[in-house]
């Protein structure tokens, strides 16, 4: 007979460590994980931020040595015109204080870390495979087929990101609308640490992260995004698929324009680019996931779509750990039913259901509507630049008053305009 695994888990991003990781930790012993990369983390295009809270006693005993870079401390929100921006900036005590409620992070280096983890766990870790496609039996996924081997599981659980093949093949999921999608295009900067702490006003391993909006995507739905690191900067774009398919923007000229605009040039002035990559992000919300289980198999992380982009945030990575994390005790349950049809899993879907997970999804679902409007990129972030051009302005003659000054900006059909964008954001 064929060796059989208790589970198969394509991918060795977070999704995949934190299932494997799992269900190790809870005593399983055939456990094998599937990346097709040369190690955990090196085919990751991540932004660079992690949320702590939702997912700290998931994993208690990992965050003490993780290697992590920076704690936020500041959040700040650029609103960018074409000649002017407004930047906001929030540094409130709960962000200083311990247990920080999130980091930077360089998934390259944790990722790698996390495995090394898992491995000691019993995790039996391949890399450099690629999986082709599922085996399945009346109706049933039992295995994966990886170059050519096929190899059997009870379950799989598929953590192969945004484009999942495996979730595809299981039948879980079809092709994606453009409009469901984003591609986010980032850069490593390495600085000293000095310069950072010193062009950003950090003290010690304080960090800053900064969302853009407005002409950094030429007016279209998708924004910017920088996060310091200890010795290096995370800068990026991310921007619509559907606007890219209909030419209305240049996506790789996109994040060279954000680097020369003055406000970003002297803050990675005499940088080195040390990584350059670009990478498919799921924008659509729970109005766009495919099925999260089936037989044999669960679906995780952004595989699932589990992806979510509010204006204010950008999270992901907590969702994959969550994900992978419930799709492990989904696993650990059905294998005491000895039950590992649809209904022996769909406890995934439950477990997801009572946690922050899909209660977030279920809270933002409308989101990714509400913000696609161009009024939110190009015609707010112009007024915005304009109205704080004039409130600073000193002319050579006298000053207008403040009320008059602000007032000329909102006439009857702007502001019966901006009641309709507001109904549309109260759906967020």
């Amino acid at each position: 007979m064929e060796e059989k695994f208790d589970a198969i888990i394509v991918g060795g991003g977070l999704a995949g460590l934190a299932a494997a990781y799992t269900l190790a930790d809870a005593g399983l012993e055939e456990v094998l994980l599937l990346e097709r990369g040369d190690y955990s983390g090196a085919k990751n295009v991540t932004g660079g931020r992690l949320y702590l809270n939702p997912v700290r006693e998931m994993f208690p005993d990992l965050w003490k040595k993780a290697p992590l870079e920076r704690y936020i401390a500041h959040e700040q929100v650029a609103v960018m015109a074409a000649d002017r921006s407004v930047t906001v900036d929030y540094s409130g005590s709960e962000l200083a204080g311990e247990p920080y409620n999130s980091y930077s992070i360089m998934r390259a280096k944790f990722d790698r870390w996390f495995a090394k983890q898992a491995e000691r766990k019993g995790v039996q870790m391949v890399v450099k495979s690629l999986v082709d496609d599922v085996v399945m039996e009346d109706g049933k996924v039992i295995g994966v087929m990886a170059g050519g081997e096929a190899l059997y599981a009870d379950v799989v659980i598929a953590c192969d990101g945004v484009l999942s093949l495996t979730a595809e093949k299981a039948g879980l999921r079809g092709p994606g609308r453009p409009a469901d999608y984003a591609v986010g295009y980032k850069e490593i900067i390495e600085l000293p640490r000095e310069t950072i702490e010193a062009r950003f006003n950090l003290e010690g391993d304080e960090g800053l992260a900064r969302l853009f909006m407005g002409e950094v995507t030429q007016g279209k739905f998708g924004g910017g995004f920088l996060y310091t690191n200890k010795e290096s900067i995370s800068l990026g774009i991310v921007v619509g698929i559907k606007d890219l398919m209909e030419g209305q923007v240049a996506a790789p000229d996109l994040l060279d324009n954000l680097k020369q605009r003055p406000e970003i040039a002297r803050l990675i002035k005499d940088g080195n680019t040390a990584e350059y990559s670009g990478h498919a992000v799921p924008e659509g919300g729970i109005k766009a996931m495919g099925k999260l289980f089936g037989h044999g198999i669960l679906v995780t992380g952004d595989a699932a779509g589990m992806s979510m982009n509010i204006g204010l945030t950008v999270r992901g990575m907590e969702y994959a750990l969550a994900s992978g994390y419930y799709a492990a005790q989904a696993v650990i349950q059905a294998r005491e039913k000895g039950d590992f049809t649809a209904a022996g899993l769909s406890v995934y879907k439950k477990l997801l259901d009572d946690s922050f997970v899909m209660q977030d999804f279920n809270n933002f679902k409308d989101a990714p509507q509400a913000l696609d409007h161009p009024r939110f990129f190009n015609r707010y972030p112009e007024m915005a630049g304009d109205i704080m051009r004039d409130l600073y302005e000193i002319p050579a003659g006298p000053k207008q008053r403040i009320y008059p000054t602000i007032k000329s900006y909102l006439s009857i059909g702007e502001l019966w305009a901006m009641v309709g964008d507001m109904r549309r954001m109260m759906k967020i």
